[in-house]
Order: C-alpha cells, then structure tokens, then sequence
C-alpha cells in the first residue's frame, strides 16, 4: 500500500515538473518573440563638419608689409583697412611717369603754341630780303636785255642775269613759304601725335597709382580674421596672401554620403542635425549642393556578387536659422530617418 501511494506521488511530482518546465519554455518564447517584435535596428548616425566662406586678402603689389592693423580674431568691418605693403620701387616708377607725362604735356603745349614770335619775325625778314634780292635781280636783267637788244653785250650776258633773276623769285617764294608755316603753327598731324604721347604718359602714371592705391589692403566685406601669413617687415609677392577673413553670416555644413544613403536628400531637404559642441543642439537646415566626390571617392565592394561600388557624394546644408556659437570645424551629427 505504501508502495502505490509512493509511485503516485513521484508521478504527481514528475507531472508538476514537466507542466512547470513547459509553462517556462512558453514564456521563454513568447518573450523572445515579443523582445524580436519590439526590438528595432539602430539607427544609422552620419557625421558631417561646420564650414563657412573664407577670403583670402592678397595684394597687386610687390614689396614690404610696414604695418598690419589687425589681429587674429578681430572682427571687421567692409572698407576697414587691414595692411600696408611699402614697395620703394613702385614710388620711383611714380616718380618716372610723372616726369615723363610733365615732358609731353609741355612738349603738347609748345606744339599747340605753334612757333615763337622771334622765329616768325626771322621768318619774315628773311622773305624781305629775298624780295629785295628779287627786285635787284629783275631790274638787273631788264637792263641786261637792253643792252642785248642794242648789240652792247653779249647773250651770254643776259642769259645770266635772267638766270640770278629766276634764281631770286625760287628764293622769295622758298622763305614765303617758311613764313607762312611759321604763322600756321604746326601740323595737326604733329598736334596728333603730341596729344596721343600725353595720353599714354598719363595711362603709365594711372597704371603706377593704381599699384599704389593697392598698397593698403581694405576688407572687402564684414568678417572676422583668422589667420594672417607674414609678419611685419616681410617682404610679399604680388598676389600673395596676406590674410584671411572668415564671413560668419555664410554658414554651411557639409557630408559625405554614399549614394544609396541620399535618397532623402533631394535638393530643397529640410532636416534636421544635432551640434555635440553646443549642448547636442538640434537645427533645421536645408540642402542647397549635391555633387559626387569624383572616383577617387567610391566606396568598392569585397564581393563578386550581390554588391557593387557606391560612389560618394558631397551633401551640403545651410541652417535655416543663426546658430550662435557654430564655428567652422565643428561636428555636425545626421541621424538617418
């Protein structure tokens, strides 16, 4: 009798188990399919960078910076003047073209003035005495072609005096002619060519001011400076630069995405990133530049089969809003949707 009731028992006891060991098993599935149910895939976080347009200040003249009157971090204003590049050899090209274009201007004006007042009144007796020469020299042969008529001399003898008589009117009419064009002046094609070397000494003259107005560097627009090359006494090229001014008011942030990863990035996007350097800030930003990095920037696949290379692309954004605080360099975060 104790035997039966102990065989009831141990199955009694085996039963308990088997449901108990079944009622775990259950809840271990349903958990695990409630868990799989639940359970999401993370989501993906881009990172892209803080950047803003940058100029760089540079001059047209070659010489020595005397002074800068900026320093890195100094916020600017367009027109204020941020450097003095001295070039000694600029002042003396100056100097040159001045003295060049002073020659021909009054080179310009003697021609312009025309002849003097001693030249013409030279010019004039001299056309005097060629006319008394001429009126001795007809009066002369008159004579001569008398006496010839009458047999007195010979036709050698009048042949001469009518040849010093043509010789006086050449004469006459050579210094009528000199003083003529004393009275006239010069020529115009003269006055041309006078008038044409003033311009182009005034053209060097401009050329060489303009180098020198170049001499102080001005901002071209508001800023902050954020770096600046040379130091004082150096010397600079033309075109070096000298300096660069960082425009704040022309923020952008900028990522570089694999292809399959912009299908919601379409030019116009509105989304939203997070700034970590700002206390994780959120902003609304908008992408204005899409364009693919080019081949050196494909992402190749390890596979034969199933994969294929992605290029990648340049994706920049502006933020809706000034974001105080955003400097370039900065991290910028992109959660995918």
């Amino acid at each position: 009798m104790e035997s039966d009731n102990s065989s009831m028992n141990s199955k009694a006891t085996n039963k308990s188990l088997m449901i108990a060991f079944a009622v775990m098993i259950v809840a271990v599935l349903v958990i695990a399919i409630v868990g799989f149910m639940l359970l999401k895939p993370e989501k993906e976080l881009f990172q892209g960078q803080a950047d803003a347009t940058t100029l760089r200040i540079s001059g047209k003249l070659m010489g020595r910076v005397t002074d800068i009157y900026v320093k890195e971090g100094d916020k600017v204003r367009a027109g204020d003047t941020l450097a003095h590049i001295h070039s000694s050899l600029a002042d003396a090209q100056l100097q040159q073209a001045m003295a060049v274009q002073q020659s021909a201007a009054s080179q310009s004006r003697k021609v312009d003035k025309g002849a003097r007042a001693q030249i013409i009144a030279s010019a004039r007796s001299l056309w005097e005495q060629a006319k008394t020469a001429e009126e001795i020299t007809r009066k002369t042969y008159e004579r001569m072609q008398n006496l010839y008529a009458q047999g007195v001399i010979s036709e050698q003898k009048r042949d001469e005096a009518k040849a010093a008589h043509d010789a006086a009117v050449a004469a006459t009419a050579a210094a009528k002619a000199q003083y003529d064009m004393a009275l006239e002046g010069a020529q115009a094609e003269d006055k041309a060519s006078a008038a044409a070397m003033v311009d182009a000494a005034t053209g060097s003259v401009n050329q060489v001011q303009a180098l020198l107005e170049d001499q102080y560097l001005i901002a071209p627009c508001d800023g902050e400076i954020t770096d600046i090359y040379p130091e004082v006494s150096e010397l600079v090229a033309p075109g070096a630069p000298i300096m660069t001014i960082l425009r704040p008011d022309d923020m952008w942030i900028a990522f570089n995405l694999r292809e399959e990863l912009i299908s919601n990035m379409g030019m116009g996007q509105q989304v939203k990133v997070r700034i970590p350097a700002l206390a994780d800030t959120v902003v609304e930003a908008k992408v204005f530049y899409i364009k693919d990095k080019g081949s050196y920037a494909v992402w190749s696949a390890t596979k034969a089969n199933g994969k294929y290379d992605s290029r990648t692309f340049e994706v920049k954004l502006r933020p809706l809003q000034k974001v105080n605080g955003l400097r370039p360099g900065m991290s910028v975060l992109l959660q995918e949707d």
